[in-house]
């Protein structure tokens, strides 16, 4: 194992920028986080590597901002691996990307079955990576050795694995699908924030009545003020099935609540103060939460055929022609076009309901050119098919 040195001043980041200033061609980029250990998705360890540089690896809180590496890589083209996943942390410091080449998107438009970093490398390069440390806690300092070795060899292949894959895009007509992607991938906004997070509380389907529901959402935001405040994974202070299970059994006292088992997690004593004034804020609220929460969610496609049949015969119309249009390109269904877009076209479809205005209500959500090209004909045609069949129907009976 070869020896790797975090970067953690400016002095020596600034020497880190000169070398990669130096190098040649694409720049492989790479983010550990410490999800499920922190609240915050901050980055805390960057990896880089470019030809004729080599490998560095950064200390971000200690960096701080990265202007000096953006101004010399910024024009240059990215390689990631799921760039989504780390973008928004790297634009946190600073670095932004122009393009990018994203190595598990090109895997999946290849029609690759395993897409992970270390799959693919294997496959297409035959070199094994271990992936032991992927969910480790990267807000560790100092960083183990064997740690700072699986973060290096993130990105050491990474551009190799570049070439071999943008070369089989090349092999399967794909390559401007594949520009497509990753021009959507960058210039992607960032998630607006979501309208009631508590609903998203793990078992809240199983609380009943708006005072429940009150109990849960003080309880949540209780636990996710302090989870910020002490920069903490929520879920390590109080799971969600304690948030659940006080509310299932909404205890009459702190002591109760205290002594409640499956009232559990690293701060279920140490607050409970906390957790039981939040308890008495939802016992007491004047505004307690209706039962379904606002926003533009469609509701699950199960309930359609009892909620909007005629939505559910157009959906179940268009996902056979979408599916086999998928395996034709030889690419994930999912990828051809994202699902919630179907859906939200066969609730309310345009009117009328031909290729050009599915192919603008498409352009419209976010579609990319190919995947209108290649799916609003289909669309169209098993819309208008769904809505005659019962009409044949009606009248073979009569």
């Amino acid at each position: 194992m070869t020896d790797r040195v975090v970067i953690d001043t400016r002095a020596d980041y600034l020497r880190a920028v000169e070398e990669i200033a130096g190098g040649e061609g694409p720049v492989a980029v790479d983010a550990e986080r410490a999800s499920g250990f922190r609240y915050s998705q901050r980055a805390y360890l960057i990896q880089i590597f470019r030809r004729g540089s080599g490998v560095f690896l950064f200390d971000p809180p200690a960096i701080g901002r990265f202007d000096e590496l953006q101004a010399v890589i910024g024009s240059e083209e990215w390689v990631l691996h799921a760039a989504s996943q780390d973008l928004a942390c790297l634009r946190e410091v600073g670095l932004d990307p122009s393009t990018v080449f994203d190595t598990e998107l090109a895997a999946r438009l290849l029609g690759l079955p395993r897409v992970g970093l270390g799959t693919v490398v294997e496959e297409k390069l035959g070199i094994v990576l271990r992936k032991e440390h992927s969910a480790a806690d990267w807000s560790t300092r100092p960083l183990p050795d064997s740690w700072l070795e699986y973060a290096a060899l993130d990105v050491e292949f990474l551009v190799d694995l570049r070439d071999v894959l943008a070369d089989d895009l090349v092999a399967a007509d794909k390559v401007e699908i594949a520009r497509q992607e990753f021009d959507a991938t960058v210039a992607r906004p960032e998630k607006a924030p979501r309208v009631d997070p508590w609903r998203r509380l793990s078992g809240i389907h199983s609380v009943r009545g708006g005072r429940g529901l009150a109990i849960a959402r003080e309880l949540w935001e209780s636990r996710d003020a302090l989870a910020r405040e002490r920069d903490v994974a929520p879920g390590r202070l109080i799971p969600d099935t304690s948030i659940v299970a006080a509310v299932r059994t909404q205890p009459t006292s702190m002591n109760a609540l205290a002594a409640q088992k499956d009232f559990s997690g690293r701060a279920s004593r140490s607050e409970i103060d906390r957790w039981w004034a939040a308890i008495e804020r939802g016992r007491t609220t004047t505004d307690p939460p209706v039962a379904r929460g606002t926003g533009e969610t469609l509701p699950p496609p199960r309930s359609w055929a009892d909620r909007n049949p005629e939505a559910d015969a157009r959906l179940k119309a268009a996902r056979p022609l979408l599916i086999a249009r998928a395996e034709e390109m030889q690419l994930p269904v999912e990828n051809l076009l994202t699902p919630e877009f179907l859906r939200r076209l066969a609730w309310i479809p345009p009117e009328p309901t031909t290729p050009e205005t599915i192919s603008e209500v498409l352009e419209q959500l976010g579609a990319r050119p190919w995947q209108i090209d290649a799916t609003a004909q289909s669309i169209a045609e098993a819309f208008v098919a769904a809505h005659q069949t019962p009409v044949a129907a009606e009248s073979d009976e009569s």
